[in-house]
């Protein structure tokens, strides 16, 4: 087949695609529609993870499985935008790691609301100023994000889905990187990157800031200071790239909770965060995670945290596999309750990465 007649084949194809894709959007529409009249949430996080499940299950190739959820991401933002037009909170400024996951998990077609804290991100969803929010929980190397697992104990926001990113640190400048007398990132980075930073630049002064956006902010106007932040942020804010992937671990992955006032159904591939407060005394922990022994429930992940309101009294924060309408996590859960001085779902979601 010529070249001519394979792009004459593709132009046919592409009529096709279009063709299917705008009768897919007026499904959308009436489905948004439908949400609307009887008061359900537009973002079905459960419905979200079928479709790219079952697209993923479709899939055939040569086109990759990442570059097929990459599309039907933006399918599925397209389709959010027609049912309603969605804000979402993350901790910003513009190209922050954050404002990553949520491009990840929303795409391009909804609107973005950059925050400069945690505790903001929490408001602005809490005030109905946006309708979801994106927040760092915790980091593959340098563990979890206390300001979020704090804002978790008093806030009424559930967790309705998660977000894993691959992070991948650079080293960003507009001066030779032998001039550099200052670095700017955000603590946890710093953490991320220390091995490298003290190989290449140990005399350089490290300072810590809110977010990698705002160091690269502050890298563009100061003369030998450089950021470590995304290759996104130096696209925005034109700095040169000086070196890449200058974390300590390839492993590197920070994980990213979806907070909003819907609940998530159960998908049958689900996870439940919880926290409990128990009395201070022997064995105590102990005893409250025999429930899940007992009912065969699998904890992934337990942390600590002090209450803050008495001292040496904390909260334990756990992952479990398993939504909390499962029948084997409802009666772990319900045991869990009568054994300790107080326990908050704080939601169950689709497991998704």
């Amino acid at each position: 087949m010529t070249l001519e007649k394979m792009r004459k084949k593709i132009d046919m194809l592409d009529r096709k695609l279009i063709s299917l894709l705008n009768l897919r959007a007026e499904v959308t529409r009436q489905i948004g529609k439908v949400k609307l009249d009887t008061g359900k949430s537009i973002y079905s996080p459960e419905r979200e993870m079928q479709v790219l499940r079952k697209a993923s299950s479709l899939n055939k190739g040569p086109l990759k499985k990442e570059a097929l959820e990459a599309i039907y991401r933006e399918i599925m933002s397209a389709s959010l935008a027609m049912e309603k037009y969605l804000k979402i909170a993350y901790m910003g400024p513009q190209a922050s790691f954050s404002n990553l996951a949520a491009l990840k998990r929303f795409g391009s077609q909804v609107g973005f609301v950059a925050c400069a804290s945690i505790p903001e991100v929490f408001f602005e969803v809490e005030t109905e100023r946006a309708d979801y929010g994106v927040v760092p929980v915790e980091n593959s190397i340098e563990g979890a994000v206390t300001h979020t697992l704090d804002m978790l104990v008093d806030s009424d926001l559930k967790i309705c889905s998660q977000v894993i990113l691959n992070v991948s640190h650079n080293l960003l400048a507009n001066c030779a990187r032998g001039s550099i007398r200052r670095v700017y990132s955000n603590p946890q980075v710093f953490g991320q990157c220390r091995v490298w930073l003290q190989r290449n630049i140990p005399d350089a002064e490290l300072v810590d800031v809110s977010s990698t956006t705002r160091a690269s902010e502050l890298a563009k106007n100061e003369k030998n200071s450089a950021a470590i932040a995304s290759l996104l942020a130096s696209k925005v804010y034109g700095l040169k790239v000086l070196a890449s992937g200058i974390q300590d671990s390839r492993n590197n992955a920070t994980r990213f909770l979806v907070v909003g006032k819907s609940v998530a159904k159960r998908t049958g591939h689900d996870k439940t965060s919880l926290l409990f407060s128990i009395k201070d005394r022997v064995g105590a922990l102990y005893d409250m995670l025999l429930p899940f022994r007992k009912y065969g429930v699998n904890l992934t992940k337990i942390e600590s945290r002090p209450s803050k309101k008495k001292a040496w009294e904390y909260y334990f924060f756990v992952d479990i596999l398993g939504h909390q309408d499962d029948y084997k996590v409802k009666k772990a859960l319900d045991e869990l309750e009568r054994r300790c001085m107080y326990l908050k779902i704080l939601g169950s979601y689709p497991l998704g990465e």
